[in-house]
């Protein structure tokens, strides 16, 4: 058994991904994103052939694009393929989220 300590992964870009590269499998990935307060504009985009949830951990979000709502500590959405959301930290604190994916149906290469 390995036990990932995705908190202490993530750098400069806010996000860590935790997949094939570490897991040996291509079945899921998982994301663990850090947005610093009000930071805007990062892409929630799963990409052709798969989907993602996308799941508010700390912090309020707004999203705009294929889903334009707030999102709540707790609150989740779902995306397929090229759906794409835009992502902002609506508060004064940093914001934390999670991101599961995985290969749709047809979407498994």
């Amino acid at each position: 058994m390995t036990i990932f300590d995705v908190k202490r992964q993530v750098g400069d870009s806010g996000e860590y991904i935790l997949g094939a590269e570490q897991t040996g499998s291509h079945a899921c990935y998982l994301i663990y994103g850090r947005m610093k307060p009000n930071e805007k504009g990062r892409a929630l985009k799963p990409g052709k052939g798969h989907e993602e949830l996308f799941l508010a951990v700390r912090s309020h979000f707004t999203l705009t694009g294929h889903i334009s709502a707030a999102i709540k500590e707790g609150q989740a959405i779902h995306l397929r393929g090229d759906e794409t959301c835009w992502l902002e930290n609506a508060t004064d604190a940093e914001g934390i989220y999670v991101i599961s994916g995985g290969h749709a149906d047809a979407g498994h290469h």
